[in-house]
């Protein structure tokens, strides 16, 4: 197994810049999770690693051997397509021996590989049926096994799970984190568009902005959720997106910044500000699971009609009114709450769970 180390990597076509300054130092038994919006270049950074796509600048570095120039076969690593691209004519098994045949394995190896990747994917019942006979999550394991039987150094994935229905995609999502958990010291690089395949199956998330054609922050999916770096990253990830309230600083502590929200709330945030003038304009952001309706005595930071509400058992999702310049506000309230189109509410928040940005979207957290 290995680590990988990306040093300064940069694509483009011609002059249409698709990523630059992609520095990522990725340690060996890590499953990395590429995230961000359509046309950020996460699978194109996939398939530079992989050698499909030649790298226009920075080097790429394999356990420690530059491999910019090393064609894909001699990489050491196995990917993991969006099709699962088997040969309808083939078992199961003789799908996941082919590149060893290829090979010229001993035939003694390939039964013990393919027999092996089979009890690691629960696929030891099906080895002997083709591809038609099965769902499409067992097609997945199948094109995850003819990776496994290779024994590389680095599992490539784009987008795995994307042809399944959401139920099946539970379900495959659970069997991948089970099979990292049997292979702990593989090294993964995974590309999804779903936050939540990133937050439960990543070590670590590298999130990339589509408009700077760069990394927005890396961090574990917690990192990411609790202290985002900048919006970007603080409205990709979560669902619904992370409330930005405009405001400005009232008072700026030595670890306390109060701040007077446009809408007619005030927050005071645990970070410091200090330094900066009462007036400045800043970014109030709030996470809609984290708003409480307010109740007498408690500071509201925010009021507003409800325009929508999703009634989903678990909670009660209401969209408020947006005014004038500002997106609309969203609250998630546990539970069957009381709320219908035209409901005036007040809400607050605790003090940990707020965040606060600059007016170019940077996290005071980070300065």
């Amino acid at each position: 197994m290995a680590s990988l180390l990306l040093q300064n990597i940069a694509k483009s076509y011609g002059t249409v810049e698709v990523l630059k300054d992609i520095d990522l130092d990725i340690e060996q038994g890590e499953l990395i999770v590429f995230v961000g919006p359509s046309g950020c270049g996460k699978s194109t950074l996939l398939r530079m690693i992989a050698g499909l796509e030649k790298i226009t600048g920075g080097d790429l570095y394999i356990d420690g051997e530059r491999m910019n120039d090393t064609p894909p076969s001699k990489r050491g690593i196995a990917m993991v397509f969006q099709s699962y691209a088997l040969y309808p004519h083939m078992t199961v098994y003789d799908n996941m021996a082919f590149a060893l045949k290829v090979a010229k394995m001993p035939k003694a190896e390939i039964d013990q590989r393919v027999r092996n990747a089979g009890k690691i994917l629960q696929l030891t019942d099906y080895l002997d049926r083709l591809p038609k006979a099965l769902s499409g999550g067992q097609r997945q394991r199948v094109a995850i096994g003819r990776s496994i039987v290779r024994d590389p150094k680095v599992y490539l994935f784009d987008e795995p799970l994307s042809n399944l229905d959401a139920a099946l995609r539970v379900d495959t999502r659970i069997e991948i984190a089970q099979l990292k958990e049997n292979m702990p010291e593989s090294t993964m690089i995974y590309v999804t568009h779903d936050q939540v395949e990133a937050m439960t199956l990543a070590t670590r998330i590298v999130v990339l902005n589509n408009k700077t054609h760069t990394i927005a922050q890396f961090g574990t999916p917690l990192d990411l959720y609790q202290r985002p770096e900048n919006t970007f990253v603080a409205q990709f990830i979560g669902s619904p997106k992370m409330n930005l309230l405009p405001g400005t600083i009232s008072a700026a502590q030595d670890t306390t910044t109060t701040i007077d929200v446009t809408a007619g709330g005030v927050a005071t945030v645990p970070v410091s500000a200090a330094g900066l003038p009462s007036g400045t304009e800043v970014q109030l952001g709030v996470r809609p699971e984290d708003f409480v309706v307010a109740q007498p005595g408690d500071a509201v930071i925010f009021e507003g009609q409800a325009s929508y509400t999703e009634k989903l058992g678990e909670v009660t999702v209401v969209y408020f009114t947006p005014r004038d310049g500002e997106d609309s506000v969203i609250a998630k309230i546990p539970g069957i709450a009381d709320v219908s189109k035209g409901t005036q509410l007040s809400l607050t928040a605790s003090p940990d769970k707020l965040h606060l940005f600059d007016a170019s979207g940077h996290s005071f957290f980070y300065k």
